[in-house]
């Protein structure tokens, strides 16, 4: 009883503790959003339209203005100043995707009877990839097949919502329980609440890949899919993806390899010779495989690919309408229309780069990233997470390294934060492959870290954010936070 007693008078004074702890909030909240609105909303004093003009405006003059816009915001990226987000880059292949987008401007997918030639792409973009995959490898009765989605969360959503129903239908799972290390991309958590499939986050080990011991005890006779990254977005780490794809193969179960990010650069790197383990359908347990063609696929944003070890796993995936009034609806994807622009770009895309552009762009990234990883090492106050190929994370134990991502970003350069640990990540593209580019960097991350050595208490910047998001162990204050900032966004 006097246990009991405890626990209720601790609860009411954590009670009487949280207005206060909600006005100081408030009062950060208000203070970051605040410095962020000036970052984010750049435009804010052009003019604006939040309702349509009366008139229409003359098209040379909004083309001039989206121009204007374009040539600022270019320089962010074209001179190799940004992790990921650009990853070609070249004049001259913009200018081709550009001229394919503008040809394809009207096509649709969903009407494949009045564009069949968006089905082509389609059906050649998928095989290139599934080949690209080892897909050949798979004997018998399997075929490896997928579709083109949207990107990275979309192609991962389709196949956990495939893996829940099929799960259903086959097995007759009702709670459906899927197994991810906590490293993997949020596109993992945001389909577990989307479509009710309960969420099981293993740890990663000292390497910062997946625990396969931890996944071991987690299976349990709910778990529809397990899921290995190559590799996982913060740290650039491929998960033991041969462990966990046998656990899936002897339980019978799901096994989903995330190569959202890799997909399209470490099969060329392990033809280069590089050390890249297996984690393709070479593989038997391996039944699903996510990659992004407008990442190291080279293509114009919107597209990616999902593929499966089989026709019959596909199948779950496609929805289809019998009974409405509107006709016989179907589509493979979530959307009903789509741009069939993106599908013919990508398909041009990986034509005219062929395999050998693909070898000779990844030489040059992952010979960029070695020298990138050497000169890291070599600054005593920070160190490199894992033994990352081409997206590179550091920390350090003695800095605020959200202070040095502020230092960095005065000096041009946009790189991603991570928590759990504190550190920041650059991903290696072709932009930072151009002359100059990596030995900018390394100079200014000396500077940089020199600057918050004797500088430690600057002010504004991500830092207070990030140091906010760290400190807070309420969770749902920092997802509130979040919403705030979308908020921002759609300001008008």
């Amino acid at each position: 009883m006097k246990i009991k007693a405890k626990a209720i008078q601790i609860i009411e004074n954590t009670a009487k503790k949280i207005p206060a702890v909600q006005r100081l909030l408030e009062k950060e909240y208000n203070k970051l959003l605040s410095e962020i609105e000036e970052s984010a909303k750049p435009y804010k004093d052009l003019e604006s339209f939040p309702v349509i003009p009366q008139k229409g405006i003359e098209r040379e003059d909004i083309l001039q203005k989206m121009i204007g816009f374009q040539e600022k915001e270019q320089d962010k990226w074209k001179d190799g100043f940004v992790s990921g987000a650009v990853y070609h880059g070249d004049n001259e292949h913009i200018e081709f995707l550009n001229k394919v987008l503008a040809i394809n401007s009207q096509s649709n997918p969903l009407h494949s009877d009045v564009w069949p030639s968006a089905a082509k792409y389609e059906a050649e973009i998928v095989s290139m990839t599934g080949n690209m995959m080892n897909g050949h490898a798979v004997t018998g009765k399997d075929e490896v097949c997928g579709t083109v989605s949207s990107g990275g969360t979309e192609s991962i959503m389709l196949a956990m919502k495939t893996y829940r129903d099929w799960a259903r239908d086959k097995k007759g799972i009702k709670k459906p329980e899927m197994i991810v290390p906590i490293t993997a991309h949020a596109a993992f958590d945001k389909a577990s609440q989307y479509f009710g499939i309960k969420m099981r986050h293993v740890s990663v080990d000292h390497n910062y890949q997946a625990n396969v011991k931890e996944v071991k005890k987690t299976v349990n006779k709910n778990t529809i899919v397990i899921v290995g990254s190559a590799p996982a977005f913060p740290h650039g780490i491929i998960d033991p993806i041969k462990e966990l794809s046998e656990i899936a193969r002897k339980r019978k179960i799901g096994f989903h390899v995330d190569a959202c990010l890799g997909g399209f650069l470490l099969p060329w790197a392990e033809k280069l010779g590089y050390d890249v383990p297996v984690f393709d359908f070479r593989l038997p347990g391996v039944t699903s495989i996510s990659a992004d063609t407008h990442k190291y696929g080279y293509t114009a944003k919107g597209t990616s690919v999902i593929l499966y070890r089989n026709l019959e796993l596909r199948h779950y995936q496609y929805y289809t309408a019998t009974e409405w009034p509107g006709g016989l609806y179907f589509s493979p994807t979530f959307a009903g229309s789509r741009p069939g622009s993106l599908s013919a770009a990508c398909w041009a895309s990986m034509l005219s780069i062929g395999e050998e552009g693909y070898l000779k762009s990844t030489k040059k990234i992952v010979v960029t990233a070695d020298k990138i990883k050497k000169a890291i090492s070599e600054i005593p106050e920070l160190y490199i997470l894992g033994k990352p190929l081409w997206v590179i994370s550091f920390g350090s134990e003695v800095l605020d390294i959200y202070k040095v991502l502020d230092a960095m970003a005065k000096r041009k350069w946009s790189l991603n934060g991570l928590h759990k640990p504190s550190a920041l990540h650059i991903a290696i593209t072709l932009r930072h492959t151009q002359n100059g580019v990596a030995g900018q960097f390394i100079k200014d991350l000396k500077e940089s870290v020199a600057y918050v050595k004797t500088q430690p208490k600057t002010k504004g910047g991500m830092a207070p954010m990030y140091g906010l998001a760290a400190s807070i162990p309420f969770r749902g204050a920092i997802s509130d936070l979040l919403k705030r900032y979308l908020d921002i966004l759609y300001k008008v």
